[in-house]
């Protein structure tokens, strides 16, 4: 590969890990200076899981997510996003993600 393409494709990995970042973001996760745009891509992945299993039984996103400057106060605490911990590893929140993502699955509606 050419210079030129390889600082062509390291932009197109920076703009595009920019944006999912972003879109992380928007759903109250941080991403720390350390993650690599491979971690990005599977954290919002693992996110996008947990979301559709959360609609799957019925929950509403615009209800169940916080506003970016509040609390969240959903229909049921069990479709709220997990917060990823300031010390947490993308790892390690994503294992974490899955559980809750298997718990969503899983969950029997509110009487």
């Amino acid at each position: 590969m050419t210079q030129e393409r390889t600082n062509e494709w390291n932009s197109d990995v920076a703009r595009v890990s920019q944006e999912l970042t972003s879109r992380l973001r928007a759903r109250g996760i941080e991403i720390e200076v350390g993650d690599s745009p491979d971690d990005v891509i599977e954290l919002l992945e693992a996110v996008e899981a947990f979301e559709e299993a959360v609609e799957a039984q019925g929950g509403d996103l615009m209800v169940d997510e916080p506003p970016t400057s509040g609390n969240a106060q959903p229909d049921d605490r069990d479709f709220l996003l997990p917060a990823r911990a300031a010390d947490e590893s993308v790892k390690q929140y994503i294992k974490r993600l899955g559980a809750a993502t298997v718990a969503v699955r899983e969950h029997r509606p509110l009487s």
